[in-house]
């Protein structure tokens, strides 16, 4: 058992930074030393309403300490990127091709525990510790599946390659897996904080010819410009239902609506927001995980308007992270660019704060020292 610093959450509001025992991998598992770990919306939310003992994080990157029996996936010393949605690959889900809904082992499709790590491998004195989303980053250590990492095969740093498994992937897979943009059309993105600056490369990989970044920040219109953004249009907070938004979209793009708009805020009340901002026809995202009751007037879906709501950009873990690490390697996708501030572990407070008032584009929690 190693002993490893860890921010453990009660789920109501309240986390501390403390010792936790880490056990050796069992068979098919891993164990990974954490070198960086991502902050998420998620991060907050969970810590807020989970309602139970739990390690937070689920975004991170490290290197491999020890394998299980029958891990032919990595080996000892390989850096690796963790990924929070593990494919069993063998139920209906992976089989169909969505192994980021896998029915066996997804911790948000109603499984459970089922399939998973065994939990029981971080303790602390009370007993068994959960981890978040089964992989608790913000620990020195974790133990998980071997489907829950992939192999970091290029040179950039672990703060970066941290941010890879969440934000990255769900704003740039929402883009290019989940819309299937199209080459030459015209997307609206709605919020340019992390998940929204990555919908921004996703839809400029693809080849949109106009990316109209909506904000209420003119200094975020500016960042997402460096992002890909060709435009940008400055929303304003009496204007519940971008009815100006809209007009503005529509005379920057002759008269009609955006092919594609995705929403990215995780604000309930612009749930529908996106719908108003498309063509007949054109497709809505909601990419930003909002799960609270929306009440959606069914005009803004006439005529023939898609309204899709991805889970985690439809990841492959073992498909799309070689891609993110090529577009990385080429210069292609901006990582470096989004990590705005790092922070040591018990700075975790303050960067909550300065990711929720709009601070930073991406925080990241620095675990090991490199």
């Amino acid at each position: 058992m190693l002993t490893a610093k860890a921010i453990v959450s009660n789920g109501q509001g309240q986390f501390e930074l403390t010792q936790v025992q880490v056990g050796d991998p069992g068979p098919g598992e891993v164990q990974v030393k954490i070198y960086a770990s991502g902050i998420c919306h998620t991060d907050w939310d969970s810590v807020q309403n989970w309602n139970k003992t739990f390690i937070v994080g689920h975004e991170g990157a490290g290197v491999v300490t020890a394998v299980g029996d029958g891990v032919t996936k990595v080996a000892k010393g390989d850096k690796v990127i963790l990924n929070w949605a593990i494919p069993c690959g063998e139920c209906f889900q992976c089989l169909e091709g969505n192994p980021h809904i896998c029915e066996n082992n997804s911790p948000v499709c109603g499984c459970g525990l089922k399939g998973h790590a065994h939990e029981a491998a971080t303790t602390n004195e009370h007993g068994p510790l959960e981890r978040s989303f089964h992989l608790g980053t913000m620990c020195e250590y974790t133990v998980v599946k071997q489907q829950a990492v992939v192999k970091l095969t290029t040179d950039m740093p672990f703060s970066s390659a941290s941010i890879v498994g969440c934000g990255v992937m769900t704003g740039w897979g929402s883009a290019v897996n989940a819309a299937n943009v199209k080459a030459g059309s015209t997307a609206c993105v709605i919020g340019c904080g992390g998940v929204g600056l990555n919908v921004i490369q996703g839809v400029a990989h693809s080849g949109a010819a106009k990316i109209i970044a909506i904000d209420i920040s003119q200094e975020r219109l500016e960042q997402a410009k460096k992002f890909g953004a060709t435009h940008g249009i400055i929303a304003k907070k009496e204007d519940i239902d971008f009815v100006d938004v809209a007009a503005d979209v529509k005379a920057l793009n002759g008269g009609r609506g955006a092919d594609y708009a995705f929403e990215c805020t995780a604000i309930p009340a612009l749930g529908s927001a996106p719908l108003a901002l498309i063509r007949s026809a054109g497709t809505a995202v909601q990419a930003s995980g909002i799960e609270q009751r929306i009440d959606f007037d069914c005009e803004l879906f006439e005529w023939d308007k898609i309204y899709i709501n991805p889970l985690y950009g439809q990841c492959n873990p073992d498909r799309d992270f070689p891609r993110l690490m090529s577009l990385y390697e080429s210069g292609q996708l901006k990582l470096d660019e989004l990590v705005t501030k790092t922070y040591s572990m018990d700075e975790l407070a303050q960067g909550f704060d300065d990711m929720l008032n709009g601070r930073i584009a991406k925080g990241v929690i620095r675990i090991c020292e490199e």
